[in-house]
């Protein structure tokens, strides 16, 4: 299975982030629409299909890839914290 590239992954989780936020301080329907689209591109980018499982995922996927080689990745982050909102 291809891998998404760790860049476009980190710019949807903190576009996806920033939407979040963004609606819990006042609902728009634009940026409802706009949520659900990168929520949307998130899932089809991890094989999910559900919001959650896809942050979780592309959590894994980013740390994974900030591990340098030969030390295994045994914590979501370096600090042990997720890399998603």
């Amino acid at each position: 299975m291809l891998e998404p590239d760790p860049k476009v992954v980190r710019e949807l989780l903190t576009r996806y982030a920033t939407l979040q936020i963004a609606q819990a301080e006042r609902h728009s329907p634009i940026t409802a629409r706009e949520l659900e689209d990168v929520s949307y591109t998130l899932c089809v980018m991890t094989g999910t299909s559900e919001i959650r499982t896809a942050v979780a995922r592309a959590d894994v996927l980013l740390a994974r890839k900030s591990v340098p080689a030969g030390r295994a990745a045994h914590t979501e982050g370096e600090s042990g914290l997720s890399l998603a909102v």
